[in-house]
């Protein structure tokens, strides 16, 4: 190339570049796209369903990982940063050929991340939620034979609003991930994926049903669709959306053992909640897992996986049917080995990429705190929450079971620690009569510490749990996200009492809220 055609190529490129600056989204804009209608920014309060903008806000106290967290500074400058990186190589190259690279880029550092590398691996396939996952996980489990399937799992109020329908292979929304207009509800195929069965975790009181109590339900459930010629994928929540496991882990490594032909097992892990250890044995007992890097991680809201053991991706790479996903996923979202994934449309999903790209950087930072120091957070955080809300009476805590993953857990680890903690509110009263704050009640003082002026408080959104006295309840959700312990060891060295107080501080806002109330 000689001189005048080297200055005339340089011209274009940077026309191309200004051109390209000119038409591709903010960083902002790229975080609230490529997700369900969930995501979609309300014009009045700039935020998300969950409260959520797509730019970070270092003055709110965020508590509500079981939900969703505001994005941090350093997520969102890493989110910026792969946007101006993505904005100069589309100017250059195919679009989904540099959201191909990007994929599987994020794959292997989340591969690296959970230590699979060391230990058993995985096929990463990437969605745009936690509901997207289980869909993904029901096609799977449906395609891989050629029997009726019934689907199992705990009750929907702790797992999600659209997970049911996602199970049956029925729209959760009326929008996907890809921008399609759907009819929520509707059946996505020619046909519904299979009978779904949903086992209560809790107590119409909200009180928890005794662990054996659920297995048992889980196994009557599984011997019977066997007996039927049916199969089986059995849905086990770690952790569910007010910190439980179930069924427990013994009894879906039991079941998986006495029908190995019949039963899959996908772990809704979507709360991330649990140590790579934990995830790694998951693995290893053939178990799929579902994740996501909204929840504890920290990051921003719609960034989910689906992990396959890599010997059930051996079967099901070449063979899965997944072309009624056309709606749901991108060829890039599936690692390049499933063939069966050439049905899907080269999409590339860049909100999708950024918000992974915005979790890994929070995942990074949290794997660089020992477990010895995180345990010893989370415990000083627990005792102090325990005790705050145990001396208050307007405070109930909803009993947590201890998280328990025998025969996994060879020692104590972080994961066996909660971190979430869900309570009920009462009136203030001077008889012995106590009064519960009604479920309307609860999303007034939910929404009010969202927009509280004098300092925005963000909890988990308020969980239906049954009647007090008549009363239909909800619990609100106070959590640790794995920012929150990094905030507390590298912001604050030893100090993490400044972080235990932030916690502190918002229950005290709650405890006005109620006195305030008319």
């Amino acid at each position: 190339m000689n001189a005048i055609d080297m200055s005339f190529a340089m011209l274009q490129e940077k026309q191309a570049a200004r051109f390209c600056n000119l038409i591709f989204p903010s960083t902002e804009q790229l975080l609230a796209e490529g997700g369900d209608a969930r995501i979609i920014l309300n014009k009045t309060t700039g935020t998300n369903k969950y409260g959520c903008r797509p730019r970070p806000n270092a003055s709110i106290a965020s508590f509500g990982s079981a939900t969703a967290t505001t994005i941090s500074d350093s997520s969102f400058f890493a989110a910026n940063q792969l946007r101006n990186r993505l904005m100069q190589n589309v100017s250059r190259y195919d679009a989904n050929e540099v959201y191909t690279d990007e994929m599987n880029r994020i794959r292997q550092e989340l591969t690296e991340l959970c230590g699979l590398r060391k230990g058993n691996g995985a096929d990463i396939i990437f969605a745009a939620s936690g509901t997207d996952v289980h869909l993904l996980a029901a096609q799977l489990a449906t395609s891989s034979g050629s029997t009726a399937i019934r689907m199992l799992m705990v009750d929907p109020l702790e797992t999600g609003s659209g997970v049911t329908a996602a199970l049956s292979g029925r729209h959760f929304g009326n929008r996907t991930a890809i921008g399609d207009a759907v009819t929520q509800g509707t059946v996505i195929g020619k046909e519904d994926f299979g009978h779904i069965t949903a086992i209560p975790v809790r107590l119409p009181n909200g009180v928890p049903r005794p662990s054996a109590d659920i297995d048992a339900d889980f196994e009557k459930h599984v011997s019977a669709a066997a007996a039927a010629g049916e199969r089986v994928l059995l849905t086990m929540v770690d952790v569910s959306k007010t910190g439980m496991i179930a069924p427990s882990v013994e009894c879906a490594i039991k079941l998986q053992h006495r029908y190995p032909d019949s039963l899959s097992v996908m772990v809704d892990a979507c709360q991330f909640r649990i140590a790579p250890a934990t995830l790694q044995s998951y693995l290893a007992q053939g178990f799929m897992v579902g994740i996501t890097g909204s929840k504890f991680i920290g990051g921003p809201s719609f960034a989910g996986a689906l992990l396959i053991p890599s010997e059930l991706a051996n079967t099901l790479r070449d063979c899965a049917e997944i072309d009624i996903l056309q709606s749901y996923s991108a060829r890039a979202d599936w690692p390049v080995s499933w063939k069966s994934a050439n049905c899907l449309d080269k999409f590339p999903n860049f909100g999708l990429l950024l918000r992974w790209e915005a979790a890994i950087k929070e995942l990074r930072a949290f794997r660089s705190v020992s477990k010895i120091v995180t345990m010893h957070f989370l415990h000083a955080f627990s005792a102090a929450i325990k005790q705050r809300m145990e001396n208050d009476p307007i405070f109930e805590m909803l009993p947590v079971p201890e998280l328990m993953r025998f025969p996994f857990a060879d020692t104590p680890s972080w994961d066996n620690i909660q971190t979430i903690f869900p309570f009920l509110l009462f009136h203030p009263s001077s008889s012995k009569r106590k009064i519960a704050l009604g479920s309307e009640e609860m999303l007034r003082v939910y929404l009010a510490l969202q927009e509280d002026s004098n300092g925005r408080v963000q909890l988990a959104q308020p969980v239906d749990c049954g009647r007090r006295n008549g009363i239909a309840v909800s619990a609100l959700r106070l959590c640790v996200s794995s920012r929150t312990i990094v905030d507390a060891v590298q912001q604050y060295g030893s100090n993490h009492q400044v972080v235990i107080q932030r916690a502190i501080s918002s229950l005290d806002k709650v405890t006005q809220f109620v006195r305030d109330m008319k």
